[in-house]
């Protein structure tokens, strides 16, 4: 076959994004707020945009300004009728399939590969609610020094001591290590070595085990002396943890005296630690959260779902000052400018109403699905998949989670992130649960419990199986720290500091 160069025709066939196919993809992902700071950029940049209503604005045709709210008629469950505004404005056809159940493996994974357990709600008094208070994510989390003064003053002998304590609460840095020596702080305050190391002592038995730690050793010390799993074994490999950095495992084990066995087991202790515990306290306040999606309850016992217009600004065409200045341009190229700027217009103002048709559908089917956990609470949440969602509105599943991703829900019951309504499903005597009814069901038990009788997790299990749930105890384990209940050791000592109080 000779060699040369020729010309061939292929026929293919692609996706293509276009711009604005991007940006609308993009605007479905936004919260209002991040919209609100999106529509200002806009209207800079485009001197046909302006805000409001009045008689040289005017919208496109198909900016249906009811887009902004639908009705979801609900008596009983059976009889749910949702009206909403679809693409083509027809009325929401509410499919009442079956949701999916994704059986819990006890790895926090779905059965369709997606996290199901989603901890993003913000929950604010109201009845049945259960977990924090929207006031307090306003106000900030409780910052390390905080939470380790009040427990000092119970637990310190003398308020001597309890004062240096505090002293050297303050000189820790954010993971909760302690950088200076007991000589320098002995020197500061002008105290003798031994009272400082008394109340570094107590620092040290403070929760969360292992502040107060002057290294890396010490802090993960504290904590296996904690869960009484300090032998002599367990020490050794800590104070060599620099052979651990290195790779140096065979010389290890020689130190530790241990075989292939025991030292996996070692490292897998080891690994359950928290190399900085004064992490799990946050030092800056919080953004107070501003719903996007808003539920209230109908008379009539249906519910009414709209968006928070506060933070919604109604984008339209100045059409007065595109005709000024369409008249008085003469050049092509600026009536080409020109044309274009109000295609633009145009096309952010559809794209935008069509962002609130997509997210009242979404928000119209979560509330079909989860109208138990709207009249009753958490407890009565199911099983939710965003593909059993995304079937039911006839959408793309991508389309459901990008919708679902950074707006929250206000109803009666608080103030909640949209992916809190999709959790997995675990085993349960009528069929399957919701794992967010298995953690109020955890917390109940833990708030009830007798403070000098604290519940192990085989406790927990053998009661959450009384009540229905068939959970293996590492379910059981990995639930009450995602609510962040500590184990019973750490219950026991907060209970009796609460106790002393």
């Amino acid at each position: 076959m000779a060699l040369g160069p020729r010309l061939d025709l292929r026929q293919t066939q692609s996706l293509v994004m276009t711009p604005q196919l991007q940006q609308a993809i993009k605007l479905l992902a936004l919260s209002n707020l991040e919209i609100e700071t999106f529509i200002g950029e806009a209207l800079e940049a485009n001197p046909l945009l302006d805000v409001g209503g009045g008689e040289a604005a005017a919208t496109p045709d198909d900016a249906d300004p009811d887009s902004r709210r639908t009705t979801l008629e609900s008596s009983p469950i059976d009889q749910l009728i949702g009206e909403g505004r679809g693409e083509d404005d027809r009325p929401l056809d509410i499919d009442r399939t079956a949701v999916d159940v994704d059986r819990d493996t006890g790895d926090g994974e779905r059965g369709d590969g997606e996290r199901g357990d989603w901890s993003g709600e913000i929950r604010a008094a109201g009845p049945g609610s259960e977990g924090l208070d929207i006031t307090e994510r306003a106000g900030g989390a409780t910052s390390l020094a905080d939470h380790l003064e009040g427990q000092v003053g119970p637990l310190a002998p003398n308020p001597r001591i309890a004062g240096i304590a505090r002293y050297i609460i303050g000189l820790l840095d954010e993971a909760g290590y302690l950088r200076a020596t007991i000589e320098e702080i002995a020197g500061d305050l002008g105290i003798e070595a031994a009272e400082a190391d008394t109340a570094l002592r107590l620092v040290q038995s403070l929760e969360p085990t292992g502040v107060g730690a002057r290294n890396l050793g010490e802090c993960l010390a504290l904590q296996a002396i904690e869960v009484d799993r300090h032998d002599p074994c367990m020490a050794r490999l800590l104070e060599n943890l620099d052979l651990l950095a290195r790779g140096e495992v065979a010389r290890l084990k020689r130190l530790c005296q241990v075989d292939d066995e025991d030292f996996a087991e070692m490292m897998a202790e080891l690994r359950a630690y928290d190399p900085k515990p004064g992490l799990r306290f946050g030092g800056e306040p919080g953004a107070p959260v501003t719903p996007d999606v808003l539920i209230t309850e109908q008379a009539s016992g249906g519910w009414n779902i709209s968006l928070n217009q506060a933070t919604l600004p109604r984008l339209v065409v100045n059409r007065g000052y595109y005709v000024e200045l369409k008249t008085s341009c003469d050049d092509k190229a600026a009536r080409g400018w020109l044309s274009e700027k109000l295609a633009d217009a145009n096309w952010l103002i559809k794209a935008l109403d069509q962002r609130q048709r997509t997210i009242l559908k979404v928000a119209t089917e979560l509330v079909k699905q989860q109208e138990g956990f709207f009249r009753q609470g958490v407890s009565a949440l199911r099983p939710l998949t965003l593909r059993a969602v995304a079937e039911a509105i006839g959408m793309h599943e991508s389309t459901v989670s990008r919708v679902t991703s950074n707006k929250y829900l206000h109803c009666v019951r608080g103030t909640f992130e949209l992916k809190y309504f999709f959790t997995s499903g675990v085993a349960a005597t009528d069929g399957a649960a919701s794992a967010e009814a298995v953690k109020s069901a955890i917390r109940q038990l833990i708030d009830a419990e007798d403070p000098k009788d604290i519940l192990s997790d085989d406790a927990l299990v053998d009661l959450l199986k009384a009540k229905g749930y068939d959970l293996a105890r590492r379910t059981v384990a990995k639930y009450r720290e995602a609510i962040g209940l500590g184990s019973s050791v750490q219950r026991r000592r907060q209970k009796k500091i609460a106790a002393m109080q």
